[in-house]
């Protein structure tokens, strides 16, 4: 039996393609283990697929001051040591890296072990965490075509992004029992990221007078971050977080509203979900979701509203357009061609862990 380490965390967007990866894998044999920090979200979302979990030491690498640039390295270091102890225990095949923080331990360890490993790119940009790792990685996936461009000659392979197959499958039925939603009236999805964004929170919730005369709203607002001064408000559905659900909420949405992390995107790209997305700025990021919104603009899957231009003046005509114009943004991705990524990575983690495989476990 072949085993696979997957990593990846600090984010759901870190944590979801591996799960999307899981089911195959489980069909073609492989024993899985999951390495990620001791608390975060990565641990919530992996243990209930009883894959077995190993928590390490994770810092934050910054690019800007921060009192932690002088604590955070040394627990960099601790991840580290634990990351080599595992492999050494678990003698992998093949380790699969998501991105994250957390993840950079696990890949640099592997590559002290001599344990291929495939680092998976989201953004156009790599960020931080994978410019550090890809020195390490055997290969280097990708989701966007002028990627390929920002990445070493022959690791690169354009994949894109894993998505779950149980989002296809959702039950409207379902969701609208949940929420307490009346079928004639169409619903907007809001995605502030698996962290909820406060800015987008604000906006849509000062908005909600004018958009609920015309629609119901579903608001994934973020853990922590739920206001329960509205939740007796008819038509308006709040969630922290929302898991197995999700599927059946996707099919439930006519249009969504969401920030432009790249697997987001991508899953509203399968879904063929007419939307609007709000990227994080780029005083408060390295920008990769703009150029990720900005591409998908120009493929005519998405609107694009700046986040230093939202306000309730601009979110209300922004999606009474987007519904109007939701045909047109259906037929486009409709027309996309989107790849099967599921079975590109994993034929990829096939082939790496063939062609270099570790010692053989006692």
């Amino acid at each position: 039996m072949k085993r696979i380490i997957l990593t990846g965390g600090g984010t759901a967007g870190h944590v979801t393609p591996n799960i999307a990866l899981i089911p195959r894998l489980l069909e073609l044999g492989y024993d899985i283990q999951y390495i990620g920090s001791y608390n975060g979200i990565e641990k919530d979302l992996i243990e209930p697929f009883g894959i077995p979990y190993h928590g390490i030491s994770s810092g934050k690498l910054r690019r800007y001051f921060s009192v932690q640039n002088f604590t955070d390295p040394f627990r960099v270091v601790k991840g580290f040591s634990e990351a080599h102890k595992l492999i050494k225990e678990l003698k992998p095949d093949v380790i699969f890296s998501k991105g994250g923080f957390v993840s950079v331990p696990v890949v640099l360890a592997g590559k002290r072990c001599k344990v291929p490993v495939i680092i998976h790119e989201s953004d156009m940009t790599p960020g931080l965490a994978n410019k550090i790792a890809i020195p390490s990685a055997t290969k280097v996936c990708c989701n966007f075509p002028e990627t390929l461009d920002a990445l070493p000659k022959g690791k690169a392979v354009l994949t894109g992004s894993p998505i779950r197959q149980e989002l296809l499958s959702g039950n409207k039925i379902a969701a609208l029992d949940m929420c307490g939603f009346s079928a004639d009236k169409p619903v907007i999805l809001v995605i502030g990221g698996s962290l909820g964004s406060v800015i987008v929170n604000n906006a849509v919730r000062q908005s909600l007078p004018e958009l609920l005369k015309d629609f119901q709203i579903i608001h994934l607002c973020g853990k922590g971050k739920s206001d329960d001064s509205l939740k007796d408000i008819k038509g308006y559905c709040q969630f922290e977080y929302i898991k197995s659900e999700l599927r059946d909420i996707f099919a439930l949405a006519d249009i969504v509203i969401s920030r432009a992390g790249a697997n987001a995107i991508c899953e509203l790209l399968a879904l063929r979900k007419p939307n609007l997305l709000i990227p994080l700025s780029a005083k408060a990021s390295r920008g990769d979701q703009i150029l990720n919104a900005r591409s998908f603009e120009r493929q005519g899957f998405s609107m694009v509203l700046e986040e230093e231009d939202l306000s309730e003046k601009t979110l209300v005509p922004a999606v009474h357009s987007l519904y109007k114009e939701r045909g047109t943004f259906i037929d486009s991705m409709r027309d996309s061609g989107q790849q099967d990524s599921i079975d590109t990575i994993i034929s990829l983690i096939e082939e790496t862990s063939e062609k270099e495989p570790c010692n053989k476990r006692d």
